[in-house]
């Protein structure tokens, strides 16, 4: 049985909204979008130049993984990030709870892990 065109229309929305989700924080956002990207754009921020676009989450999740265990901006500069971009992610790896990692210092702006791993003998 086929659904209905308008039934079909809603029920692709309603799963859109699924798989968009936007999680707002401090100084950044971060939005799962349907085709698995993930996004990090600056907060209360309009232009493609405050937002950097990942394959996925779990890219976003290597690139932290491969960080030292403190780094500054300039750090990410070797994934490729430039400006301001580096900043905003740095912030948002700060910022968003899946990450181990907290700010360490405004000025230069620095981050660390704050997860320890255990090293099995």
């Amino acid at each position: 049985m086929l659904l209905p065109r308008e039934d079909a229309a809603e029920l692709r929305d309603s799963l859109d909204d699924a798989l968009t989700a936007r999680e707002t924080f401090v100084n950044t956002v971060g939005v799962h979008r349907p085709d698995g990207s993930y996004v990090v754009e600056r907060r209360g921020a309009d232009s493609s130049g405050n937002r950097k676009v990942f394959d996925s989450f779990d890219a976003l999740e290597r690139l932290c993984q491969r960080l030292p265990t403190e780094f500054t901006a300039d750090d990410l500069s070797a994934s490729g990030l430039t400006a301001g971009r580096r900043h905003m992610v740095l912030w948002h790896l700060a910022e968003h709870p899946a990450f181990d990692v907290s700010l360490a210092s405004r000025q230069p702006l620095t981050a660390e892990k704050t997860a320890t791993e255990v090293v099995e003998p």
